[in-house]
């Protein structure tokens, strides 16, 4: 995998259409991978970064091939230094503790009449949020020893048009956790968590937890 941090300068009215419409910006990063004819991007997650302090904003890309930045000319133009990009290669053994970071779109799919896929309706209550998160845990080979919910609102994605506007209720997960079982927690590493993967949700990003 690879790991790649741009800082975006706030100011530029592209910059700021890619914060509004996370289409825009899901488009904008998916220009600097191959497409379809080319063997396609491959797993790709990434997360927007707010510092209130500096008011900059960072995007954090993790991928399974390595982009290439300078053909996305659109995402190019609103840059405030060069892309920085690593190879990624975590290695996890059961017992290991780390910190973790994770927006999300916690959720539950709903069947109604008339719709083949059904919808999805966002948790909106602290402990459905934490309790999905413990279920999501559970199926991906951690535990969660502690966490906060930070909420942080709608994200908006108008795809197609005005006329099919997505909607996704975005909640940030802060803790320490502990893996279960290796195998399964670095599938969740490499394929993320929950749905909503393509419009920057589910990255799942950890640092050692020190003694």
């Amino acid at each position: 995998m690879y790991l790649s941090l741009l800082k975006l300068n706030p100011a530029p009215r592209k910059t700021r259409d890619m914060l509004v419409n996370r289409y825009t910006l899901h488009q904008s990063v998916y220009r600097a991978f191959p497409d379809g004819t080319a063997g396609g991007p491959g797993r790709v997650l990434y997360r927007l970064d707010h510092d209130r302090r500096t008011g900059l904003v960072s995007l954090l890309v993790q991928s399974e091939k390595r982009p290439e930045w300078l053909r996305a000319d659109y995402l190019n133009e609103c840059l405030a230094g060069e892309a920085q990009t690593k190879p990624y290669a975590p290695e996890v053994k059961e017992g290991q503790r780390f910190y973790f970071l994770l927006r999300a779109n916690p959720s539950v799919k709903k069947q109604t009449e008339g719709k083949r896929n059904g919808y999805r309706l966002g948790l909106l209550r602290e402990q459905d949020q934490l309790e999905w998160l413990r279920q999501k845990a559970a199926t991906n080979g951690f535990s969660v020893l502690s966490c906060r919910a930070i909420p942080e609102g709608i994200i908006h994605s108008e795809s197609g048009g005005k006329d099919r506007i997505l909607r996704h209720y975005a909640v940030r997960f802060e803790g320490k956790l502990e893996v279960v079982d290796a195998v399964r927690f670095d599938a969740a590493l490499n394929d993320g968590i929950g749905s909503a993967k393509g419009f920057g949700f589910g990255l799942l990003s950890i640092a050692p937890l020190r003694n």
